[in-house]
């Protein structure tokens, strides 16, 4: 009897150990408005930021929530994919300008910007090469705005796309201002795995990511699914990390 209590507890232990890593991912605790989910997310490498990501492979589409602090009240929080290469220049880029709305409910405005340069941006939209529908933004715990989108990616774009990424400190008559020149600013970019965050409905990609070190083995890190389980019972998944630990040591 005794071994078997042993083993169990062993068992349990080891279930817990491997579901830390997504369960203490910040990103995954967060909470959106009803209606918005996503089914994977990762904590990107630098500026505060996370995305929120489903990937549906039969349009293909992109739905979105990238979540990022602006660099001071009333600035911005930039997004985009850019399909030219790595770095700024050729991003098609979402930014959300927070402008008065980071301190109150008031809803961001969200622009689409091809960046074609080193010039500065202007007070309007700019077409890119990903119709993008459901352009929306709000802000969440800390201050963070949260911006939304559903990009539809065209049938040439890799399951590995460029991102990048950014915050600014301010807006001044509806144009978003230079950012930062930081080493973090200048670093806020990466890989995204478009199909880490497929829909259920499609089937699981041969020769997933790498367990390396956390990171996928084209180098870019592990996303997190987001436990269902823990959204459903409206907690979040340190909460559920917690609970599960409470479990394991009142086991006799």
């Amino acid at each position: 009897m005794y071994m078997a209590s042993t083993a169990l507890h062993q068992l349990l232990l080891l279930l817990l150990v491997a579901a830390l890593p997504a369960a203490m991912s910040s990103c995954a605790g967060e909470d959106f408005p009803s209606g918005r989910s996503y089914v994977t997310c990762e904590d990107l490498p630098h500026l505060g930021a996370a995305l929120h990501w489903t990937y549906d492979a039969s349009g293909p589409s992109l739905s979105l929530a990238f979540v990022a602090a602006p660099a001071a009240p009333g600035g911005w929080v930039a997004w985009g994919i850019n399909p030219t290469g790595r770095g700024m220049v050729g991003a098609q880029a979402l930014v959300a300008l927070a402008g008065g709305a980071a301190n109150s409910s008031a809803p961001a405005v969200v622009r689409t910007y091809n960046i074609t340069g080193y010039s500065p941006l202007g007070d309007a939209s700019t077409p890119i090469a990903f119709p993008a529908t459901g352009l929306a933004a709000d802000v969440g715990g800390g201050g963070k705005v949260r911006l939304y989108a559903t990009l539809r990616l065209g049938k040439g774009v890799k399951k590995v796309v460029n991102h990048v990424w950014q915050v600014g400190s301010s807006v001044t008559r509806g144009a978003p201002d230079m950012h930062a020149m930081d080493a973090d600013n200048l670093a806020a970019m990466g890989k995204l795995v478009l199909s880490d965050g497929a829909a259920a409905s499609a089937p699981a990609p041969a020769g997933g990511p790498s367990s390396s070190g956390g990171r996928n083995g084209d180098g870019s890190p592990l996303s997190r699914p987001i436990s269902g389980a823990a959204h459903t019972a409206g907690v979040s998944a340190p909460e559920v990390v917690g609970l599960a630990v409470l479990g394991f040591l009142t086991i006799p």
